[in-house]
């Protein structure tokens, strides 16, 4: 486990349901980094909102970014800044 692992929280809308997708992303993101990561937090908002960030810096915002990010790219999001020396394998390999 690194010395300091991040935190990933994602914050979701719940008139939007979209509590599943956060969910997912957030099984993804720990079956992906384990105990490299401190945390992940899911939290229920309104009004539309699904953003994520990685110690309180944002990675990702739906209204911003225009939708939701793929899996990958998620991945390396999360990656670049909680554990930027992790191989992400063939999700590093693919053409981008």
């Amino acid at each position: 486990m690194s010395t300091s692992a991040a935190s990933v929280t994602i914050t979701y809308c719940t008139q939007c349901n979209w509590v599943l997708r956060a969910s997912w992303m957030a099984t993804e993101l720990l079956n992906t980094f384990g105990t490299e990561l401190g945390s992940v937090t899911l939290v229920p908002g309104t009004g539309g909102v699904f953003t994520i960030e990685v110690d309180e810096q944002l990675i990702w915002e739906r209204k911003r970014d225009n939708g939701f990010p793929d899996i990958v790219t998620l991945k390396k999001l999360v990656r670049d800044i909680a554990v930027p020396d992790w191989n992400l394998g063939h999700a590093d390999t693919a053409a981008d």
